[in-house]
């Protein structure tokens, strides 16, 4: 198991390094570094504010998810473990091992360990699902910058992802009706709670529009960000556009195949943002102001998993599980 991880964190760091590889041969580095040095100091700072609310985004769906799962949890404790979540998902490789700290820390903290586990992965269901219904709506507004070929790859490629996400969902919500005889595995069992616990929160019309709102809300936020940066760059880029072009992208950056997502990135970026007039160089230097941004907001998540690791038999800063739960869920 650990040779197989080892040999995925090195792939992915090929892709990474081959994609960067390969963009920076194709564009004018003079160019990017006077893109970079005229950037608003004062605009990049206003797009990491709004990049930092993401965090509290992030900890108020993953909050919702474990109110479905019976877990009423106080929400700065969820957004708190959320943001040291976001810097391990930075520190480790591979980029998402900060959403295994979250599970930890959670089951320290006194969830069961069923839903430390579960209510993670459908917060992370949640925000893919909120991203795929996003990117269906929008596809028509984006199509129309498209040549004739080019729509039609587009067409076929929402079509194949919307089908796989369906057919993945329903797969996993039915997983507890698998046979009995491969329930004898903790694999298949886990499974099976995953998708008791998914079937709970996202067939509750009470229950399934929070998460779902919180993570559409999310990706909005991100486009707002990143027109902000190309405000700052003086780009000829407006608001609808933004919000048109970084969902496709944001949907793209899910695929585990780089580092944080670097590289896969850039590429989407100078691609998308070529439709409305983008050019290559400034598409780059947005897309590693994006990253760095990113990197920037996370970082002191570190600080704040030190002072977790301070405090001793009260939790994470120094809350008292107990109180800080009126109900862990009893569901293991």
């Amino acid at each position: 198991m650990i040779l197989k991880k080892w040999v995925a964190i090195s792939l992915k760091a090929f892709v990474t390094g081959g994609l960067i590889w390969y963009l920076i041969s194709d564009v004018d580095l003079g160019l990017v570094w006077l893109h970079i040095a005229k950037v608003d100091l004062e605009l990049l700072v206003l797009s990491l504010v709004i990049f930092s609310v993401q965090i509290v985004i992030g900890g108020l769906r993953w909050g919702t998810v474990l109110d479905g799962l019976g877990s009423n949890v106080r929400r700065r404790l969820t957004i708190h473990l959320f943001y040291v979540g976001g810097f391990f998902n930075q520190a480790l490789p591979g980029g998402n091992g900060g959403d295994a700290v979250r599970m930890y820390l959670s089951y320290r903290l006194g969830f069961s360990l069923r839903n430390a586990v579960n209510s993670v992965i459908i917060e992370r269901i949640a925000a893919v699902l909120s991203l795929v219904v996003l990117v269906d709506v929008i596809q028509f507004f984006f199509i129309r910058h498209l040549s004739s070929e080019m729509k039609y790859v587009t067409y076929f490629g929402t079509t194949i992802v919307t089908l796989l996400t369906i057919i993945c969902f329903i797969f996993l919500v039915q997983s507890e009706r698998l046979p009995d005889n491969l329930k004898k595995w903790r694999l298949v069992r886990g499974l099976g709670n995953l998708g008791a616990d998914t079937r709970r929160v996202f067939f509750s019309i009470h229950r399934v529009w929070r998460p779902l709102m919180w993570g559409l809300v999310g990706h909005l936020n991100i486009s707002l960000a990143v027109y902000v940066i190309t405000v700052g760059m003086g780009l000829d880029v407006t608001l609808f556009n933004c919000l048109v072009l970084i969902p496709p992208i944001l949907l793209i950056l899910t695929l585990p195949i780089s580092n944080g997502g670097w590289g896969i990135r850039e590429g989407a970026m100078i691609w998308a943002f070529a439709l409305v007039g983008v050019t290559n160089e400034e598409a780059l230097v947005l897309s590693v102001l994006f990253g760095l941004a990113t990197l920037a907001i996370t970082l002191p998540g570190g600080l704040v998993w030190l002072l977790t690791r301070e405090s001793k038999d009260k939790g994470v800063f120094s809350f008292d599980p107990v109180k800080v739960m009126s109900n862990r869920g009893d569901n293991t």
